[in-house]
């Protein structure tokens, strides 16, 4: 396996490993002031100190409690589709990882993702209207201006914003890796401590779901078992194609195995590289002599389009969620919406945290 891992990354595998490791330790005390600063900035919000804005329409956040990949983004996309298979009119709003853009814009089909980050480009591909920037208030002011059938806001992440006030709220977990060894920034890879788990509406494991917490847990899965070639996404042939030699992998996500590990499954064994989380990829990452296929992400692709070969190949996967989790949602949101339309103009209402 070869990896192009930067410092921070082999941090985060400190994180997940199953004993306390040496660094691990040494940064116990800044971990002990990152999680006293967190609880202390959520209390204030709860308190209304500080206080979130809420937008017309209602918001669904989908986000996690952990540093790297969970899912995340597949599941933002399934809610949105199957929300608008039900009558709703969902817009996305994400903060750009990855893009140099921070203040709020639209996301158009063939952006750079140099701008806009790459999970947004995977985003507006869902057909979704999309919009991106740090501050999630007014992304989303900006996209229901531009687009007011909207009556409906999904964030991409965002769990931790408490700026957007939101009235569901999903953490999602990857349960291949879990809360690593359940320690605050930086000493391991927690942003909120584990027992934020028991406050949101529902936490969703990407696999079989993990430890019972007072959340409804729901499972869910990625599914995709065909390859569409990079530079022709109508070309498109069966994991059977890569089961010979000379198969080469790449995977700049939060958790490259699990890509990895898929190929595995489906019974191609490539010679895998590793790359840090929202990696900018040049034409020299793709150099492999003598490779016959180079298999990569969607994540990847949208950064790979400007020279991509015929040897390259994307796996497009789609999220699977349990049908129970978006019955939750939806009856979470027509109460919500009831509830807004019967309060007074200017009355802003409680604090759905």
């Amino acid at each position: 396996m070869t990896t192009h891992l930067t410092l921070s990354d082999r941090l985060v595998a400190t994180w997940y490993t199953p004993r306390l490791t040496v660094l691990a330790a040494a940064l116990l005390p800044l971990a002990l002031i990152f999680r006293v600063a967190a609880t202390l900035r959520r209390m204030l919000y709860r308190t209304r100190v500080l206080r979130g804005e809420r937008v017309p329409v209602p918001v669904v956040v989908v986000g996690n409690i952990v540093v790297g990949g969970s899912g995340k983004t597949p599941l933002t996309i399934a809610l949105a589709d199957a929300l608008r298979s039900r009558g709703w009119h969902p817009g996305i709003v994400s903060r750009g990882h990855g893009g140099s853009s921070a203040t709020p814009r639209p996301v158009r089909a063939g952006a750079s993702p140099d701008e806009v980050g790459d999970e947004a480009l995977l985003l507006i591909r869902s057909g979704h209207p999309v919009w991106v920037g740090h501050d999630r208030p007014a992304v989303s002011r900006g996209l229901l201006a531009e687009h007011p059938e909207c009556d409906l806001i999904v964030s991409d992440d965002g769990l931790q914003h408490y700026a957007l006030e939101r009235d569901v709220e999903i953490a999602v977990v990857d349960a291949a890796r879990g809360l690593g060894n359940g320690l605050a920034l930086p000493a391991g890879p927690l942003r909120e401590p584990a027992s934020r788990l028991d406050q949101v509406d529902a936490v969703v494991w990407l696999g079989e779901p993990g430890p019972r917490r007072r959340a409804p847990a729901f499972a869910m899965s990625l599914t995709g078992t065909r390859f569409v070639r990079a530079n022709a996404p109508a070309v498109a042939v069966a994991a059977e194609a890569f089961r010979g030699g000379g198969v080469h992998a790449i995977a700049g996500i939060g958790n490259p195995q699990r890509f990895f590990d898929r190929l595995s499954e489906l019974g191609i064994r490539a010679t895998v590289h590793a790359f840090p989380d929202h990696y900018r990829f040049t034409a020299e990452d793709l150099a492999f002599p003598g490779a016959t296929a180079i298999l990569m992400t969607e994540k990847d692709a949208v950064k790979c389009l400007a020279f991509a070969d015929d040897r390259c190949w994307v796996l497009p996967v789609r999220a699977a969620p349990d049908p129970a989790l978006l019955a939750l949602i939806e009856e979470k949101l027509r109460g919500s919406q009831t509830a807004r339309d019967s309060r007074l103009p200017g009355d802003q209402g409680p604090a759905d945290l």
